[in-house]
């Protein structure tokens, strides 16, 4: 709700693209400057108390987003909607690695993949009942609601997180920092498929996740809709993501899942140039829905593969690594996309991102050996 809401802000107040991917960019570049140290910290501290900061400063920043535009949305200062942004990123940032490492604690590792899927659905049915909560509420009370509804959200998280009984011993560790960071890099650098999985992540969300980004500009400047037009889009995509995860919680660990992967990867990058040059919105639904069921199986089966090449020593620090590189991909190509969208159109950037990834998948396939053995 509260990204539907604020990527409306933002297009309203700065009137051009460049602000929605700069505002996405800046909200996810602290994933780049500190997921290392947090996946050090995680492995160092209780993952669940780290956790629950986050959730905490979150909700902070968010109150104080629904303050600035109780005042009045037109006077909310661009600069200060990015720098909550940023806080928001650097609360992401460490309890992100925490999020993930946390996750194997709680269910056998055979589970494991069915477990990330349901935890995709979970958060991809956000998506599809956060836009039709925010088109109701932003009609009958505006944006400030939006925002103040998402702060008060985090406390129920955080008492879902001290309900949670997990034993964990906190190990003694007296190396640095640093050092900690160093000997993850290392255990990822002499695993192939770590690394080529890290670097597929990356990838994956620079080209793919734009669309994102990009759909309020398809809705007002592409299919002439508002805000009710903008959430029907997040709405079908949202659909198809929690189908897609549906999909692959069904399924499961299964032989090839690293080679289906990349064949999918493919067919999101056709399927993003068939919605960016769809003539109505009546294409692009269906368009728009299957590319988020293609997208959801491909992201959800590189984190289960990472999650599942990863120790349980290590875990927060090589996820931290993964993490990096897949969240770090949004702010980058969030960034990119945007500008050559205002340079030239949403959909011409949308076509260049749908070449770029039937072009990396294939080149995965063709010269990679790591991801396309697992």
């Amino acid at each position: 709700m509260q990204k539907v809401a604020q990527n409306w802000l933002v297009l309203t107040i700065g009137g051009s693209p460049f602000w929605l991917g700069l505002d996405a960019f800046v909200g996810e570049l602290p994933i780049l400057l500190l997921t290392l140290v947090g996946g050090v910290i995680a492995d160092r501290h209780d993952r669940r108390f780290l956790l629950i900061g986050s959730q905490l400063v979150q909700a902070a920043c968010a109150f104080v987003l629904a303050a600035l535009v109780f005042r009045g949305a037109s006077h909310v200062p661009i600069y200060a909607v990015l720098a909550l942004s940023f806080c928001t990123g650097i609360a992401q940032a460490f309890g992100g690695p925490a999020y993930q490492s946390l996750l194997p604690a709680l269910v056998p590792r055979q589970d494991l993949p069915n477990a990330i899927a349901l935890n995709s659905i979970q958060f991809n049915l956000s998506r599809i009942l956060g836009p039709l909560v925010a088109s109701v509420t932003l009609a009958a009370a505006g944006l400030t609601i939006c925002f103040l509804l998402n702060g008060l959200s985090f406390f129920v998280v955080v008492a879902a997180l001290l309900l949670l009984k997990l034993d964990r011993t906190v190990p003694n560790v007296r190396r640095s920092i640093a050092d900690e960071m160093r000997s993850g890099l290392s255990y990822v650098r002499q695993r192939p498929e770590l690394l080529e999985l890290t670097l597929l992540g990356f990838l994956t969300t620079f080209l793919a996740f734009p669309l994102q980004t990009l759909l309020p500009v398809m809705a007002k400047d592409v299919f002439h809709q508002g805000i009710d037009g903008y959430s029907h889009l997040m709405i079908c995509s949202g659909s198809g993501a929690v189908l897609g995860a549906g999909i692959v919680a069904w399924r499961g660990r299964a032989p090839h899942m690293g080679r289906h992967s990349l064949v999918l990867g493919a067919l999101v990058g056709l399927l993003l140039i068939a919605f960016a040059t769809a003539p109505t919105l009546a294409v692009a639904y269906p368009l728009l829905l299957v590319t988020s069921v293609a997208l959801i199986i491909v992201t959800s089966t590189a984190i289960s593969l990472a999650q599942l090449a990863a120790p349980d020593d290590m875990r927060g620090r090589v996820m931290s690594i993964f993490m990096v590189a897949f969240r770090g991909g949004l702010p980058l190509g969030g960034l990119a996309v945007g500008s050559l969208a205002s340079a030239t159109s949403a959909p011409t950037a949308l076509v260049a991102c749908g070449v770029g990834l039937v072009v990396v998948s294939a080149g995965f396939l063709t010269f990679g050996r790591g991801v396309r053995e697992m």
